[in-house]
Parts: C-alpha cells; sequence; structure tokens
C-alpha cells in the first residue's frame, strides 16, 4: 500500500511485512547419494528412496555429495567425509503397479507378470557439517 504522507511503501494492516534479504535465514540443503539417486534435501523433508534395511524409527546415515550452507558451498571430498546427513526411517512402502505382458501371435503364447518396487520412506533429521 503506497502511504502519501511519506512517499514510501508499507504492508497493510491485513499483510505481514517481508523482512529484507540479509535479515533472511539462507537454506542449509544438501545433494545425497540415497538408493543410486541423487536428491536434494533440507531438514524435515520427507522422501522416498529404494528399499534399506531397517524397521520404522531407525536411524540411517545418507553420502552426501555437495552441501550448501547459506553461501556456503562444499562439494571438496575430504571436507564431505566429515559432514553426516542422518534421517529416520518413517515406513516402508510400494512403488506402482508395473503389468508386463508378452505376446507372440499365431502360437497362441501369452504371458502376464505384475511388479511392485519395495521402497522406504524416510524423514531427514540433521545436516551436520
Amino acid at each position: 500500500m503506497f502511504d502519501q504522507q511519506n512517499g514510501s511503501l508499507s504492508a497493510g494492516p491485513d499483510r505481514e511485512r517481508v523482512p529484507p534479504l540479509y535479515e533472511r535465514e539462507l537454506p542449509v540443503y544438501a545433494i545425497v547419494r540415497a538408493g543410486g539417486r541423487q536428491e536434494k534435501v533440507s531438514v524435515g523433508d520427507v522422501l522416498i528412496i529404494d528399499k534399506v534395511s531397517g524397521k520404522a524409527g531407525d536411524s540411517i546415515a545418507l553420502t552426501p555429495l555437495l552441501v550448501v550452507d547459506g553461501s556456503t558451498v562444499t562439494s571438496d571430498s575430504d571436507k564431505l567425509a566429515k559432514v553426516t546427513v542422518k534421517a529416520e526411517v518413517v515406513k516402508p512402502a510400494k512403488g506402482p503397479k508395473i503389468t508386463i505382458m508378452k505376446y507372440k501371435n499365431k502360437t497362441g503364447y501369452r504371458k502376464r507378470q505384475g511388479h511392485r518396487q519395495h521402497l522406504t520412506q524416510v524423514k531427514i533429521t540433521a545436516i551436520d557439517a
């Protein structure tokens, strides 16, 4: 809302104040290797990865490939050896059903098969740099 008395923009009564960029908290996130893929994670994220051994509530460690802490980017393997990304197993999950059909004409050969990939849902609990 434009304030005509002092000629500036101000937050109206129904808007909250947006802090300037230097006051905002810069994000901390990591790129981790999880089940043959790379995932971008930050603390509190819940993601689904390939099946890992462990029950619900167990803690697992993920391998970091890159860590961004505000304006600091860490990609050196010696420094990344000291970084730990911890996650907690939430529950086991399954992927979508995939139907496989094999058919050869003129012979009566038909084969039907299904598959569901076993997955694990995890929650990122800590990124210790």
